[in-house]
């Protein structure tokens, strides 16, 4: 199916488009992103709202920079990596992640910070859309939420605490694993994928997911991230899980 696109704000389009833009290895133009290394192995997904979409619940500035510098970044280091092993040509990120200690120790590290950067944010980027939307559950993920957690508001205080307690950068999950759905927290950009569990929602507690707006108010973030959760993305990967 193909990638949906992101349409950047007129405004925002015109400055881009005047300097003819390119961010790292994607050239953004109009409607379009494109690699402009069409041999790299990975790629910056287009988003599929406008960057300004999230407000006021996160502002177009942080989402502008996220998306384009701090994504970007672990794509290009990701490629670099991928580059230098003919070993890994052709694989997924997903394969990539769901046995690192089968990669070679040279690239070992760096596909685990970078194809895990790549991933949740790939990922996360999906589970977003606008505050001015029906952002409840779904009934089908509202009742197996119960069902694992007792209620939805019993689930979402256990998933804010990871959130919120989570030492330093790093996310905090919904997870489909062996023993059923559960709440997990980790470091840096490291995968629920490499633990042999299935990521259904995510959110990112890097600073720079949050400063612009929140500043240190970490748990003001939390609390307002609620508002733009797109629960059909989590419902679609809940089914396929």
């Amino acid at each position: 199916m193909k990638s949906p696109v992101h349409t950047f704000p007129s405004a925002t389009r015109r400055r881009f488009l005047k300097a003819g833009v390119a961010f790292g290895g994607t050239v953004v133009l109009g409607r379009e992103a494109v690699a402009a290394d069409p041999k790299a192995a990975f790629a910056l997904p287009p988003l599929p709202y406008a960057y300004d979409a999230l407000t006021p619940i996160i502002d177009e500035r942080t989402m502008m920079i996220h998306h384009t510098k701090h994504h970007q970044a672990y794509i290009d280091k990701l490629n670099a990596a991928v580059a230098s092993e003919p070993s890994l040509a052709g694989k997924t990120v997903e394969q990539l992640l769901t046995d690192l200690t089968s990669l070679p120790e040279a690239v070992r590290t760096a596909i685990r910070n970078h194809g895990g950067g790549h991933a949740n944010h790939t990922l996360f980027w999906t589970l977003l859309r606008s505050p001015r939307e029906n952002n409840q559950p779904t009934t089908a993920v509202a009742d197996t939420i119960r069902g694992a957690f007792g209620s939805v508001e019993a689930f979402q205080e256990k998933f804010n605490a990871a959130a919120a307690g989570q030492f330093g950068s790093g996310w905090a999950w919904l997870v489909k694993g062996p023993a059923g759905l559960e709440v997990v927290a980790t470091a840096n950009q490291d995968s629920p994928i490499s633990q042999g569990k299935k990521p259904l929602l995510g959110l990112d507690v890097w600073e720079h997911a949050y400063y612009l707006t929140y500043q240190n108010r970490r748990p003001d973030y939390i609390k307002a991230w609620w508002q733009v959760v797109n629960w059909d993305e989590v419902a679609k990967r809940l089914a396929a899980a």
